[in-house]
């Protein structure tokens, strides 16, 4: 009697009598709450007021290398890239056009080695694209799925963002 006096003298209002309507014993149970679960259930899952949120996807830092011998055909597969990246709403760094790497060979012309020392020089050119996406890796297979020119190399590489 002595802690619901001192409740009482605190501003606490006292518990009220199980006859009462204001009592919702365990064997009335309230509009709203499940018997299973009891107040708590019906606490854990208050609607906060919030759309419900879905899941979080891993997001990824993707870096996408194409690299060919053929400028045109580079950069037809890389503007194809980005317009499906964009489409998609992805957010896109690039093409970073990398150096062009040149690859030299110096040869006699003649087989036998006699007559006029003359020369030939083949090159070959080497193009490099890099373009860097964040998204999740089941998008990037949408994206990269597109028909890749002959000559151009892919090459994807995936990393926590």
């Amino acid at each position: 009697a002595s802690a619901v006096s001192d409740s009482a003298a605190a501003g606490a209002a006292p518990c009220p009598a199980p006859d009462s309507p204001l009592f919702a014993g365990p064997r009335r149970p309230r509009p709203g709450i499940s018997r299973s679960g009891g107040l708590w259930a019906a606490m854990a899952f208050k609607d906060s007021g919030k759309a419900p949120v879905e899941q979080e996807v891993a997001i990824h830092r993707i870096r996408i290398t194409l690299t060919s011998r053929n400028v045109k055909s580079l950069e037809k597969v890389c503007a194809d890239l980005i317009r499906g990246a964009k489409e998609k709403n992805l957010k896109v760094k690039g093409p970073v056009r990398m150096p062009t790497k040149t690859l030299r060979i110096t040869t006699r012309k003649t087989p036998c080695g006699e007559g006029s020392k003359t020369w030939d020089r083949f090159q070959m050119r080497i193009h490099k694209r890099l373009i860097d996406l964040h998204s999740p890796s089941e998008i990037v297979k949408q994206i990269t799925s597109i028909s890749i020119e002959p000559g151009v190399e892919v090459e994807v590489t995936i990393a926590d963002a």
